[in-house]
């Protein structure tokens, strides 16, 4: 079976450290790699700074392809698929993952419990209930 890793990725620090990890466990596996980074929807993203929607997803997008970049220098000589959808971040992640189709998605967590996860909610939380393969979280360096 060829091995197949998707990496959810926002632009955090935690986001890059998840990378890492899963980038070295796509080249331990010869896996292909994909990574997603999901813009969050347009009214969720323009309406705090005076920007047209349009506006915010133009600069949302800038920012993830320059944060993906980045993530790249770390494996130049891997391939990789890049998905960039407009959505919820949990939601858009597993959709990815059925569409490509993913057999492990990488995500980040900062290990949240109590009333910070219960106010802010968990992606690699909402992701692990939904997603059509196994999940590995990764969390924060302490």
């Amino acid at each position: 079976m060829n091995w197949r890793v998707l990496i959810a990725l926002n632009s955090e620090p935690l986001a890059a450290h998840a990378a890492g990890v899963g980038i070295e466990l796509t080249r331990a596996l010869g896996a292909e790699l994909a990574f997603v980074y999901v813009i969050d929807e347009p009214s969720d993203i323009g309406a705090d700074g005076g920007v047209s929607a349009g506006e915010a997803i133009k600069r949302a997008k800038q920012d993830g392809k320059e944060f993906i970049a980045v993530i790249r220098q770390r494996a130049p000589q891997l391939a990789a698929l890049e998905f960039m959808p407009i959505g919820l971040a949990a939601a858009e992640i597993v959709k990815a993952a059925k569409e490509w189709p993913a057999n492990l998605i990488v995500i980040g967590s900062h290990g949240r419990g109590g009333i910070q996860r219960a106010v802010r909610g968990s992606v690699a939380e909402a992701v692990m209930r939904a997603a059509p393969c196994p999940v590995m979280v990764v969390k924060a360096e302490e």
